[in-house]
């Protein structure tokens, strides 16, 4: 009877153990989702002070998300459809947001483009972020024809680009002009 009971009690523990492993879990991914919408807040605040405070651990993704964050308000990007962020493992959390910005609008576009930040996060603390965007094709041309036909257009203000360079706002102002450049050159071969 004895032995009965410890085997009784043995199993409980054992099956308490294994629901506390779950528990954890799943307080781990939802933690980390949480800590994901807190950078994705950071960022659409506009406010580089909240954005570095999120990046204290992820030194080597400051520069470029920082530098990107500027570049998006100057570029005034706005939020039309925030989809929830999704745990991809026990580290990754993916975020993709749609904005309007000023770059489609450049190229006479009807697209709301998605950018979807790549957050690893350990330990309750983001250690890096990465970004991937569905840009058309037609903005890859046109910013391969500035570099071609107006060089000199971006050169200075494109210092760093994406490397935590000084001037996000002029670079991408910059870009605008050399988008609505192409357009006109585009339109312009139309008509010859």
């Amino acid at each position: 009877m004895k032995l009965k009971l410890i085997l009784y009690i043995a199993i409980l523990l054992t099956a308490g153990c294994k629901n506390g492993t779950k528990n954890e879990a799943t307080f781990s991914h939802n933690n980390n989702v949480v800590i994901a919408n807190q950078f994705i807040d950071a960022f659409y605040s506009f406010n580089k002070d909240n954005l570095k405070g999120t990046l204290s651990y992820a030194e080597e993704s400051q520069p470029s998300i920082l530098y990107y964050q500027k570049w998006a308000e100057c570029g005034n990007y706005e939020i039309i459809k925030r989809f929830n962020c999704e745990e991809r493992n026990d580290s990754t959390v993916i975020c993709p947001i749609t904005v309007k910005d000023d770059l489609m609008s450049a190229l006479q576009i009807d697209l709301n483009v998605t950018d979807t930040f790549h957050i690893i996060i350990k330990n309750q603390q983001i250690r890096s972020v990465e970004t991937t965007s569905n840009d058309p094709d037609l903005y890859y041309e046109a910013r391969d024809w500035i570099r071609q036909h107006r060089p000199e257009l971006i050169e200075k203000p494109c210092e760093g680009m994406w490397e935590g360079g000084p001037t996000p706002c002029e670079c991408i102002k910059a870009i605008l002009q050399g988008l609505t450049e192409f357009k006109a050159n585009e339109a312009a071969a139309r008509t010859q």
